[in-house]
């Protein structure tokens, strides 16, 4: 990954070291990139993107030594500013073979910023289980023998005691990465999950149960000045801009979820859900004992949850967020609160992925209700929609490859070509990963972004029509992106194709400087961000740039590893309409969705046959390194 281009200094946002991890020769060495690689990439999404394809060769097995697996902040990480207090994570993903990332919030990445360590590129495998310790400038690897087979409260209880100092943090895998489960996540801070694409397995497939890290360094923004200005502005606004995620947490809206159709049930099936029963202010009136927030955030958007009986729910690991009481709640046809906070604690404690975990199981139940799965099979389990305790049986086995567990632990497109039978058309799934809770027949222009994603189906970084079917913050933000007017829900026409690539890739270039989407930052704000982040004289245009530079170097990688255009599709669920509810008359127009597939491709410069950047495209953004990497069709057409 080494690059170099120019020789100006390095900014005061980014230290521009990273540290190569080689666990199987047990090396660490220490790489410098430059302020150039930075404006290019950003960092996070960036580093990652630009690691793969240079580094993981075509075709290697995400779960051998040859993957790479990168922990990478980004140029506003660590600034105590809301919304900065994140850092994400990649690596050829097991569970769709393509590019994977995750992003997360909480301490971890700052305090790995405060080591004086930008990002953490991980490959080869130990021969034995270890743990990487990073302090002030400092790493080593150690054995973990003792650590492997716990459980992340007392990895990073055991991990402080042994460093002795009570504020280390701690990322690290419990039983479902160390098991392999494909859609295994990275926890840190026991309740922040790097969550989706299967990173937990990959950390497992290299013996690696933790990263602890300890920084005393303090992060110095080229402009403080306008960084502390827009965190006091952003401090007095956040009830005005943030008042649902501030009060109740992800999923306040779920209410109108219910009424819309947007709230996945019984698989995706089905409308109509006694909702109030699971809904962030049940949480809040009955389970709920207070609020917590990432590094210096004035949101403060996550649950804490208590509970004594029938199950008790440790606080420690937070509480369900909406893909939570969706994905293993509605979308199972459960309705029992406490039983879905304490598969919630349990999917933390054993680093497994509550979406996918969710689908997996709603699958599960939806195959076992039509015959395809008999009773001998599933283990005796009564595995009906909205049975909690099946539903919590299932987190186990998956988390330990145990009984039905070890199928669902491969994910519900291997699961659907075991079973066959017609499944594989209400396995809800893009290129391999799980459906997100958020509904593409009521989306027209989230269709189209779980379709193009790099990572598989994706709710963060696709548009959400709501945004734009009426003015709002929202719309008035993306104004600056050129999307002038309102949009209904199921349109799919050009303007909307456009407005959805734009908000992709300013999405992109989040994930890669990495700002969190829940603070509504505007446009023209990220860019001054970065620009008091670095001391560079940023715009809009640049961080669009990087965006789309991004972009394509994740859907290069995916090119690379046989992706065509064929795999930006839906399952067939997705083209029928719901059995009730109020999508119970509409959904996703197939031949719509095709035209305006064709129509981003055009307007992202990619191949209208194979979805693959064109060489023109990637020279246009300053990747004609990348130009190699494409297909030897895709070198050829230009």
């Amino acid at each position: 990954m080494a690059h170099q281009e120019g020789t100006a200094p390095l900014s005061r946002s980014f230290t521009g070291r990273v540290l190569r991890v080689d666990l199987t020769q047990g090396r660490i060495d220490v790489e410098t990139l430059d302020d150039a690689f930075y404006r290019r990439y950003l960092g996070g999404w960036g580093t990652i993107a630009h690691c793969l394809l240079r580094e993981v060769h075509p075709g290697a097995d995400p779960l051998g030594p040859a993957n790479r697996l990168v922990f990478a902040t980004g140029v506003v990480t660590g600034l105590p500013l809301s919304g900065a207090a994140r850092h994400a994570v990649g690596a050829k993903s097991p569970l769709t073979g393509g590019f994977g990332a995750a992003e997360v919030g909480g301490f971890w990445g700052t305090e790995l910023k405060r080591a004086g360590v930008d990002a953490i590129v991980v490959e080869g495998r130990a021969p034995r289980p270890v743990y990487l310790w990073v302090h002030d400038g400092q790493a080593d690897l150690r054995d973990a023998a003792h650590l492997w087979g716990l459980e992340t409260k007392e990895c990073e209880a055991r991990l402080r005691e042994e460093l002795g100092d009570a504020r280390i943090r701690v990322a690290c895998i419990g039983p479902g990465g160390e098991n392999l489960v494909r859609y295994a996540c990275i926890m840190n801070d026991l309740k922040d999950a790097a969550g989706r694409t299967g990173l937990g397995a990959v950390m497992g497939s290299k013996n690696l149960k933790a990263i602890a890290v300890r920084g005393t360094g303090r992060i110095t923004p080229a402009d403080p000045e306008t960084i502390q200005r827009l965190a006091k502005w952003f401090a007095s606004k956040v009830e005005e801009l943030a008042y649902g995620w501030h009060t109740l947490g992800t999923g306040a809206a779920m209410p109108t979820f219910e009424l819309t159709g947007n709230l996945p049930v019984r698989n995706f099936r089905d409308g109509g859900f006694p909702v109030e029963k699971i809904s962030p202010e049940t949480i809040r009136d009955t389970i709920r004992i207070g609020m917590d927030g990432c590094f210096a955030c004035a949101i403060r958007c996550k649950k804490v949850v208590k509970v004594d009986e029938p199950y008790p729910v440790d606080p420690a690991y937070g509480g369900p967020e909406y893909e939570t009481l969706a994905a293993l709640g509605s979308a199972c046809g459960v309705d029992d609160l406490i039983a879905i906070a304490k598969a919630n604690e349990r999917c933390n404690a054993y680093t497994v992925d509550t979406i996918s975990a969710g689908m997996a199981i709603a699958f599960a139940m939806e195959c076992y209700e039509r015959g395809l799965l008999s009773p001998e099979e599933v283990g005796g389990l009564d595995l009906r929609f909205g049975n909690a305790e099946a539903m919590l049986a299932l987190v186990e086995q998956i988390a330990r490859r145990q009984g039905l567990g070890d199928f669902l632990a491969e994910g519900v497109r291997r699961m659907a070509e075991r079973i066959g039978r017609g499944s594989e058309a209400f396995a809800m799934h893009v290129k391999g990963q799980e459906y997100p809770m958020h509904e593409p027949r009521l989306k027209r222009a989230l269709a189209l972004g779980y379709a193009i994603s790099p990572t598989g189906a994706d709710h963060n970084h696709s548009l959400h029509d709501t945004a734009l079917e009426k003015e709002g913050l929202a719309l008035q933000n993306l104004r600056e992106l050129g999307v002038l007017e309102p949009m209904p829900l199921d349109d799919l026409g050009p303007a909307k194709v456009r407005a959805t690539w734009v908000y992709i890739v300013d999405q992109i270039a989040q994930n890669s400087a990495v700002l969190c989407d829940f603070v509504p930052w505007s446009f023209s704000q990220r860019a001054e961000i970065v620009r008091a982040a670095t001391g560079w004289n940023f715009t809009l245009f640049e961080w669009m740039k990087a965006g789309e530079r991004v972009l394509n170097l994740a859907r290069l990688f995916n090119a690379r590893e046989g992706f065509t255009a064929a795999d930006d599709w839906l399952p067939l669920r997705s083209f029928q309409p719901a059995t009730s509810g109020p999508l119970a008359h509409t959904a996703v127009d197939p031949a719509r969705l095709g035209e305006a597939l064709g129509t981003l491709y055009r307007v992202a410069g990619w191949d209208p046959h194979t979805g693959w950047p064109t060489r023109g495209r990637l020279e246009e953004l300053g990747l004609e390194w990348a130009v190699e990497y494409l297909p030897p069709a895709g070198r050829r057409a230009g």
